[in-house]
Order: C-alpha cells, then structure tokens, then sequence
C-alpha cells in the first residue's frame, strides 16, 4: 500500500542528489542547470521528498542562509528552486515543503524570487512584495561610448576587499558564497579607481549562455563597464536579472542587444526591508539565492 503524499518524509539534500534535481527542473520544463545545483546544494541546505516509486523527486528546494550566526541561524535566509514533479502537480506538495521551510528557519527573514504562478501561495504564507527583477537575455553588442570606469581581472589578494564590499551592499556576510566564485564562474572581474574597490561581477555558465551575477558597483557607469568586460571575455549570449530600479542599466543593456525574458517578483517573510544598498547591488548572484 503506497504512503500519502503527505506522509512521505522531506529529507536534506547533498551533491550527490545533483542528477536527480536536475532531473526534476527538466521535468517541469526547466534547464537542468546542473552546474547551478551543484553550487546551491554545496553553499546551502537542500530538501526534498523522493518519490515512492524511486522515480526521482517529488519536490525540492534549496535554502542559503546569510549573516552572522547565532548558534546554526543566519540573519537573512533565501530560497530557490522550488520545484514540484508535474506528476504531483496541484497536490499540496510545494505548500507542504514550504511550510517545512519556514518551520525550519524560524525567526529569520527569508526572502524569495517569485514566479506570477507562485506568488499566489507564498503571499498566503505569509511573504510581501518588497520588488521586481526583470530577467535580459541576449547577444551583447556596444552601442555608444564605451563606459569609462576601469576593470580587470579579479585576483586572489582581491577576495578581501571583494568580501568586504559584498557584505556591505547586500547587507549580510555570504562568504560561503562569494569564495566559491573563483570556481564556480568563467570569469570574475573588479572595478577600481585610485586603488579602491567599487565594484564587482561574474559571469557563470547555464546551458547555453552566461548568466551575469552578483553584479555590484558603487553607479551605474561602473555597471556598465563591468558588463560589457564580461561580454568581451564572453562567447555565448549573457542573460541577467537587474533590479527594475535600475531603469538606466537595463535601457543600456537592451541598446546592446539584450531583451526582456520575463519578471520576477522579488519577496519577504519577517521583516519589512531587504538589508543592504540596493542602489550598489544591481544583480543577484542568482535568483534562487540572492
């Protein structure tokens, strides 16, 4: 006799649940983003439900916690990946998972990227509109003068400042996070003018093109010109999620070839504000963990 959905037990994920994530986001019409799991499961705390018949997952998601720490909790936690087998579709799953989520978090502030046909729930439980990202994607061209602010490769003696920067723009330490940037992107680049850091991005591969993320930079020309390093150094197409605020930036990167794809809702359980400058953090890292 098969066990209720709704007694199946919600486990922890490791890397080695890779394939069978990657399996899931293909299921639901997703890229595999194989290279992205890898990163989220290794920075964060992954959860899932397997499937009964041994046929994968039913639903997962992954959590990455942020801040200094009181015994194992974060100050500011995200959440990403939500996914639900189609085959369990509409069946309670993804509230039940969530609910676990948020049980498990406690007191934190969790935040979310959300999707029109998942904002609904998380609005009934409990989350709040605090902004929009709007996800560009296409093949860069410069058009106009070339932003004038000066990058170059990121070096090791970099990571300090970087570090530094980084928790001050978004607000909580994520040094499990950045230090794994070198690794996990095919290019990382830094601005600087008179010896002092003003900003940073990466670009990482996904499938065909390079998502660029975390994007920080102390104005909008330092952005730009962080961009288009990226692009140069860059074969495929470049897709990115910019912060809707950042109305200069994203009329300069459609100018350069890239079109909207979609919009997220970007959201908020516990507190009333995202920490940090959102004027400096233009990109998220990616939006399943901020």
């Amino acid at each position: 006799m098969s066990t209720p959905l709704d007694q199946l037990p919600i486990r922890r994920l490791t890397r080695a649940d890779v394939t069978i994530c990657a399996d899931l986001s293909e299921d639901r019409g997703w890229p595999r983003e194989e290279h992205k799991w890898g990163l989220l499961l290794a920075a964060g705390t992954g959860y899932g439900i397997d499937d009964p018949s041994g046929k994968g997952l039913v639903t997962a998601c992954v959590v990455t916690r942020y801040g200094p720490r009181s015994g194992q909790h974060g100050e500011l936690a995200a959440i990403g990946m939500v996914l639900v087998a189609e085959r369990f579709g509409r069946q309670g799953v993804g509230r039940r998972l969530m609910e676990y989520v948020i049980a498990e978090t406690g007191e934190i502030p969790l935040t979310l990227h959300a999707t029109p046909t998942g904002q609904p729930l998380y609005e009934e439980l409990g989350f709040g509109t605090v902004g929009r990202a709007e996800m560009v994607r296409g093949s860069f061209r410069l058009t106009g003068p070339a932003p004038q602010a000066l990058t170059r490769p990121a070096t090791a003696e970099d990571l300090p400042a970087i570090l530094r920067l980084d928790a001050e723009v978004f607000g909580q330490d994520r040094t499990h996070m950045i230090t794994r940037l070198p690794a996990f992107a095919d290019q990382l680049r830094v601005a600087e003018s008179e010896g002092v850091l003003t900003g940073f991005a990466a670009a990482w591969p996904n499938m065909e093109t390079h998502v660029v993320g975390p994007l920080i930079a102390r104005d909008t020309d330092t952005a730009k010109s962080l961009i288009a390093s990226l692009a140069a150094g860059s074969d495929r197409p470049l897709r990115t999620d910019i912060d809707v605020r950042h109305g200069e930036l994203l009329d300069w990167v459609k100018s350069c070839g890239l079109s909207t794809v979609a919009f997220n809702t970007v959201m908020l359980r516990g507190s009333g504000e995202l920490p940090g400058a959102w004027s400096r953090r233009f990109a998220p890292l990616t939006v399943a963990a901020g």
